[in-house]
């Protein structure tokens, strides 16, 4: 599957206006090549950089599987969302430590075999085991984003 954003190109930098301190406001996606077997797609933000490891930014199931992306700020339609690793539901944006190199930001895309049953709130570990031997196929966009 490919995944691309009209605000920044794979491995461009993500516009502030898409980071935590400006409102936690998500980018525009879109994606295509959608195998016709995929029954539910999930989308992942993570950002292996942090300092503590990596970090969750927006966790999405149950996106529809010919929903071709989704506008910013806004969660694709029928979807469920997760919680981000600042506590809360839905796109926290990019907020890495003050004068450090810039993090990446990998935004993933999963197209699974068959709904994965998850509802409002769950974790990125209950994304991990509801992944397992479902994923037909993946995309990635990876943004870079330092302050």
């Amino acid at each position: 599957m490919t995944v691309r954003s009209a605000a920044f190109s794979d491995h461009g930098t993500i516009p502030a206006e898409y980071s935590h301190q400006a409102g936690d406001v998500s980018p525009p996606l879109e994606w295509s090549d959608v195998p016709d077997e995929t029954a539910e797609l999930v989308l992942s933000c993570e950002a292996p950089d942090a300092p503590a490891g990596s970090f969750v930014h927006w966790l999405v199931a149950a996106i529809p599987p010919d929903a071709e992306g989704v506008a910013a700020g806004e969660d694709p339609p029928e979807s469920v969302a997760g919680r981000n690793d600042y506590g809360r539901l839905g796109y926290g944006g990019p907020h890495p430590p003050a004068g450090d190199e810039p993090h990446r930001y990998y935004f993933r895309l999963y197209g699974l075999s068959e709904p994965t049953g998850l509802t409002s709130g769950f974790t990125a570990e209950d994304l991990r085991v509801a992944l397992q031997e479902r994923v037909v196929a993946t995309g990635t966009l990876v943004g870079a984003y330092g302050r």
